[in-house]
């Protein structure tokens, strides 16, 4: 192993058998009793996918409201005026506007989790799209956040909805949840992100698409999933 991990990490690591393919349920103990954060981790599952993202019918992206949450509180924007403006604020959004908080955003401001907007607004929010984009929260139909039901993006947001997207090279990674949460509630909220990974197969791919599975805490290392039991 290389010698950058940490002793903390190694000795985690130590603890999984390498050459042991895990069950979603064992891998959700196992990644709980090793992890070791002072601080609670949260906890991801990462697919290592035979898609070639040069092809944008092989790009994944789309959006999953955990069923468990995703056990953090998340700040939301929201880009709407009138009674969708109304509609964000009575759903709990934490900024509502429109010019205003385009300017305040221009100028750098970006305190905030997640950005939503209704179709209306995506010409104004294009203007920003270059400090909203490099930190992933510029609103996008696929991720349900450019939409006029702002009451339901706002709840699906605050409610412990998650993201997905392909990386260059195949990977998705998806938070599932804290290192605090009990095993089987990890279980059910990757075994919901999996659904909607594997039913996202494109039918452009050929042969095996998921090429392996793992479920990792922040900063400890990845036990790997049987990916049958997903």
């Amino acid at each position: 192993m290389s010698k950058k991990h940490s002793k903390n990490y190694l000795v985690a690591a130590e603890k999984i058998d390498a050459s042991k393919k895990y069950p979603l349920t064992d891998a959700a103990s196992l990644v709980k009793d090793i992890s070791f954060t002072k601080f609670d981790s949260n906890v991801e599952i990462v697919f290592d996918l035979n898609v070639d993202t040069t092809k944008a019918d092989q790009q994944l992206r789309g959006a999953i409201v955990l069923p468990n949450g995703s056990g953090n509180a998340k700040k939301v924007a929201v880009f709407a005026e009138g009674d969708k403006a109304k509609d964000a604020v009575k759903a709990g959004a934490d900024f509502v506007g429109t010019d205003e908080l385009v300017q305040k955003v221009q100028a750098g401001w970006t305190d905030f989790d997640v950005a939503i907007a209704t179709p209306d607004q995506m010409a104004k929010v294009g203007r920003i799209g270059r400090v909203l984009g490099p930190k992933g929260l510029m609103p996008n139909p696929k991720e349900g956040t450019v939409t006029m039901d702002v009451t339901k993006a706002v709840n699906d947001a605050k409610g412990g909805q998650v993201t997905y997207r392909t990386d260059k090279n195949g990977n998705v990674a998806v938070p599932v949840g804290k290192v605090s949460f009990e095993s089987d509630k990890l279980s059910q909220n990757a075994k919901a992100v999996s659904s909607v990974i594997l039913g996202a197969r494109p039918s452009t791919v050929k042969g095996t698409y998921v090429l392996s599975a793992h479920l990792a805490s922040t900063m400890g290392p990845g036990v790997e999933l049987d990916v049958s039991s997903l």
